[in-house]
């Protein structure tokens, strides 16, 4: 009886956790930060007023566009499965605020279905 209730409770708990990891998974999320020419930023740390004209180049050519935020996050953006950067190109090396779905994997974020707040 008693390995019963601890195995229906491990049950319990596995499936709590489970549902709670999907839940997670969809996490809404709004973030502040500056617009980054990803391949720029991984390659040589640009980012910055003076990266701004390279970034915007960058940014609208196709390459991958993300987000850092002022503790140091960074976050790829995507549209709705689609990429946004020619809205975002004007903004490169700039400060603003999106708003999407959250979803990581293997250390790499993303921030989806990204709109920019005005």
């Amino acid at each position: 009886m008693k390995k019963f209730v601890l195995l229906s409770v491990a049950v319990a708990v596995a499936g709590f956790v489970a549902v709670w990891s999907v839940w997670a998974a969809d996490e809404a999320v709004t973030v502040t930060g500056e617009v980054l020419d990803m391949a720029c930023y991984l390659d040589h740390g640009a980012h910055g007023e003076k990266h701004a004209q390279c970034a915007a180049t960058c940014i609208s050519s196709g390459l991958p566009v993300g987000i850092k935020t002022a503790d140091g996050k960074v976050y790829l953006l995507i549209g709705e499965h689609k990429p946004l950067n020619s809205e975002l190109a004007q903004y490169a090396a700039k400060t603003i605020t999106v708003k999407g779905k959250l979803v990581s994997r293997d250390g790499i974020s993303m921030i989806e279905n990204a709109e920019i707040q005005k």
